[in-house]
């Protein structure tokens, strides 16, 4: 069955397509050794190492499979069987690492902090100095409580370290300034379909030089084939020889192409105003209304704003008429939070706030509110004026 109209999607991916994402799609297939495709490959490559804030010398590439694969690979690649991998976890996505480091079969470790608390820097850097892993993982934007945990300030701090850094940047690359080389990040992932608006896919990734040594000096093979570093780096560097890895989906790298030179041209600190002032007239509108953010500043993650609904509100009722009457998806909370929160997806194309509008009208009917349009306009209005 083919789906018919139009759905609004504010939620935390996947995102509105872009419209030039969506017009590369239609572009001609291509063979996957073409000349056209590794011509667009190179330039994704660079933008790459721009979008991540990346060094020179940093592997960059497409992953074929979703910012999970993204995850998987920089664990496969990074810790070898029976090497210690130290996850800093708050949230379902810092629990997913742990998931895949036991099955990969490294010796695991955890350090947690509560749900919609962001990680301690101190607590992180002591537990690195104290365990000596071979690798931390962490996730910057947590996806399921909208927290922003300090990952510049633990990557700073540890810099020196034998460790490397692995991040999860699925909600806050593309749509913030990254700074991978300066952090002293060693891998850092997203999703094609997150902040960047292309279709879901595709995981781009950055290794920094030093990862790469480490996985080049293994003592056993990477566990997965398919998302080996080295075995990619064949096909995707400039200056390798090109050879032949696996088939990969052409057309979603013309559109993740396109989405990250948009979001480049744009600029990273243009984007991130933007997202910043529209989490905050969507505060504005909805405060009065019972709905708080559920994650205090400096910790609120504006790509995903958390809101913790009013007492007694019906959340599956209220979004199931929303996409039912409205044509509106708005995401509620995930595991723990279940129920309890909205997680608004603020990220590239649903950032905008004519999108927003189109909520507030819905939920005006909806909750009773003929006020919430007029009000998120004032807010939005009154947003903008606040110097960046």
């Amino acid at each position: 069955m083919r789906p018919t109209g139009d759905v609004l999607l504010l939620t935390p991916g996947p995102t509105p397509i872009h419209p030039r994402a969506l017009a590369a799609m239609q572009w001609p297939m291509r063979g996957h050794m073409d000349p056209d495709v590794f011509a667009t490959n190179d330039r994704i490559v660079t933008d790459l190492k721009a979008l991540y804030g990346a060094a020179d010398d940093a592997f960059a590439s497409l992953l074929s499979g979703t910012g999970s694969l993204g995850m998987e690979a920089g664990i496969a690649n990074l810790v070898e069987p029976g090497e210690r991998l130290l996850v800093a976890s708050n949230g379902v996505f810092g629990e997913r690492m742990v998931t895949m480091g036991q099955r990969l079969g490294a010796d695991v470790h955890v350090l947690r902090a509560p749900i919609e608390v962001a990680l301690d820097v101190d607590a992180v850097v002591d537990e690195v100095q104290r365990l000596k892993p071979k690798v931390l993982a962490m996730v910057h934007g947590e996806t399921s409580t909208g927290v922003l945990n300090p990952v510049p300030e633990i990557s700073t701090r540890l810099g020196g370290s034998d460790t490397l850094i692995s991040v999860d940047a699925v909600t806050t690359v593309g749509m913030m300034p990254f700074h991978m080389a300066e952090w002293g990040i060693d891998y850092a992932y997203t999703g094609s379909q997150k902040c960047l608006s292309a279709p879901p896919g595709l995981a781009p990734v950055v290794f920094s030089a030093r990862a790469m040594r480490a996985i080049e000096q293994r003592q056993t093979p990477v566990a997965t084939w398919y998302a080996d570093a080295v075995g990619m780096q064949a096909y995707w560097d400039p200056n390798g020889p090109r050879a032949y890895h696996h088939t990969v989906p052409v057309q979603l790298h013309w559109a993740t192409g396109e989405a990250i030179r948009a979001a480049l041209e744009e600029g990273l600190t243009q984007r991130q105003r933007r997202v910043q002032r529209l989490a905050a007239a969507i505060i504005q509108a909805l405060e009065p209304m019972g709905f708080v953010p559920t994650v205090a500043e400096p910790f609120r993650l504006p790509s995903v704003l958390a809101m913790t609904l009013p007492e007694g509100f019906d959340d599956a009722g209220v979004r199931r008429t929303l996409r039912e009457r409205y044509s509106i998806s708005v995401t509620g909370g995930l595991g723990p939070t279940a129920g309890r929160i909205w997680r608004l997806g603020l990220m590239g194309e649903n950032a905008h706030a004519w999108h927003y509008q189109r909520l507030m009208i819905a939920l005006s009917e909806l909750l009773d509110a003929p006020n919430l349009p007029h009000d998120f306009d004032e807010a939005v209005v009154a947003t903008s004026r606040v110097p960046a």
